[in-house]
């Protein structure tokens, strides 16, 4: 009998404690919720490459967690303390059952019952608390759907630049380090037509906004301007591309005995020039045409980029500034703007709307090469950057970007769809991605069952008009890829 009583005296008082203990973990769990926001605030003061809503939903998580784990671990404390106490007064009274030490083996009983609590409790926690992170990703990362459609090979050396044309017919345009410019069909893959004028690397081509004319810039410190005549070929069955994907498998080093071959067979070759542009003094980088079509504007390693008429092949403006080689220009869709990047961390806005007026504005937002700064149709400015960034400007507001799209390896030059209004996003790190304006990524390209690139992906371009294949992309595996995008309508939405 006094065993009994000590014994139920003794589970009285564990209660009373585990009760107290209980009011004082509910008490301490309402001060304890403003940490918290402590470390809320703290965060956000920090650089993230998360979109604002995905990190405050992931900080709440992650709140919710500490809070969790803190409790166990006081509850955990506090059982000790029990037995410990158990321990000393069993020890203290010395009984014995059945000649077996009691406090040996009611603290034996004791640790093994709550040690399993503890575990049950905190696999039970564990497995709510990720699998909210888990539907939490899931609920804020729908993604786009994109499947490879064509590949187009047969230049000899890495692909600098792309462009579709903007009128009747649709072909693709690409330009090649092995001084080549070719004509594509985009259906069948088939080579149309070569440019063979240039005597360096070309560097960039852009089609006529009316005319069937190409502009292509050139590391020979020329641009030039020539007409093409192609006649699309029937379509062809597509190509079987429903093989498994595999992001992580990593084919860099592929045999490219295909890309040494002697390039397509019974393409045309155009090597006359109708205009050449001679005004610069270094590598022209880049080019592009004026609405209109009467003007074109070039960028070149020597730290300035020109305007020329094309009817005369003269020099407008030549427009200086920049402190170091230029990268990249792109004119507006619809006004007289031009916007150039430069290697000295900056990309500049040169409006021609007036004849008198020539102004020019200074963005300043990178820490290295602005490698490319494209327009939009609204009043944005997107600009990708070697230092691992791409922000998203507003025209009216200068002085600090309105997105901002952080990724692992440097951007080299950027697109965006007019229609959908979604960046793609190539990288040295041969990966493709896509992001939305307001920096939420909708999707990566796939690079698996060799597919995709295997060398630095160099530029990417959206084809409005094709559906089936609305996305282009070129690196230095020596061919471009046309892909199709289907982005889903509740993505569109937002």
């Amino acid at each position: 009998m006094p065993v009994e009583s000590g014994n139920s005296a003794a589970a009285r008082q564990a209660k009373q404690k585990r009760k107290s203990h209980s009011l004082s973990i509910r008490r301490t769990n309402s001060t304890e919720q403003e940490r918290p926001a402590g470390h809320r605030d703290m965060l956000e003061g920090q650089d993230s490459r998360l979109p604002m809503a995905l990190r405050t939903n992931l900080m709440d998580l992650f709140g919710q967690i500490e809070r969790e784990f803190e409790n166990l671990y006081l509850e955990n404390l506090e059982l000790r303390r029990e037995i410990d106490s158990l321990n000393e007064r069993l020890a203290g009274e010395g009984q014995t059952i059945d000649g077996g030490d009691l406090g040996k083996g009611a603290l034996k009983t004791k640790a093994s019952h709550s040690t399993s609590q503890l575990s049950q409790k905190l696999k039970t926690t564990y497995k709510a608390s990720t699998s909210k992170i888990v539907s939490s990703f899931k609920a804020t990362t729908s993604r786009a759907v994109c499947q490879l459609v064509k590949e187009y090979v047969g230049h000899r050396d890495g692909l600098w630049d792309l462009s579709v044309t903007r009128t009747q017919p649709l072909v693709l345009g690409t330009a090649s380090a092995d001084h080549c410019a070719m004509l594509w069909s985009i259906e069948t893959g088939k080579c149309l037509l070569k440019y063979a004028g240039h005597a360096g690397s070309v560097n960039s081509i852009k089609f006529h906004p009316t005319e069937q004319m190409a502009l292509t810039a050139s590391g020979d410190q020329t641009a030039h301007i020539w007409r093409y005549m192609v006649q699309l070929p029937l379509p062809q069955p597509p190509a079987d591309t429903s093989a498994s994907q595999d992001d992580d498998v990593d084919f860099s080093d592929k045999d490219e005995a295909e890309g040494d071959a002697d390039g397509p067979s019974e393409c045309p070759t155009v090597r006359v020039a109708c205009t050449t542009l001679k005004s610069h003094q270094g590598v022209v980088i880049a080019a592009d045409w004026l609405v209109g079509g009467k003007q074109v504007v070039t960028a070149s390693w020597d730290r300035a980029a020109n305007l020329y008429d094309v009817e005369t092949s003269e020099l407008v403006h030549t427009l200086t500034g920049h402190d170091q080689e230029l990268t990249h220009c792109c004119t507006h869709p619809t006004q007289r703007l031009v916007v150039t990047s430069s290697r000295d961390t900056t990309f500049r806005l040169w409006d021609f709307r007036d004849p008198s007026i020539h102004s020019v504005n200074v963005f300043q937002g990178h820490t290295d090469t602005v490698t490319s700064a494209v327009f939009t149709v609204g009043d944005n400015v997107v600009s990708g950057s070697d230092d691992r960034t791409v922000k998203v400007w507003d025209l009216k507001n200068m002085r600090s970007p309105i997105a901002t799209i952080r990724t692992d390896s440097a951007v080299n030059r950027i697109s965006v769809s007019a229609n959908q209004r979604i960046i793609a996003l190539p990288h040295d790190n041969r990966q493709v991605r896509l992001f939305d304006m307001t920096g939420v990524r909708l999707a990566r390209l796939p690079r698996s069952n060799r597919q995709g690139h295997r060398r630095m992906v160099c530029c990417s371009a959206w084809n409005e008009e094709n559906q089936a294949c609305n996305l282009f992309t070129c690196g230095f595996d020596r061919q471009a890829i046309g892909w199709n995008i289907n982005i889903p309508a509740l993505l569109q939405e937002k």
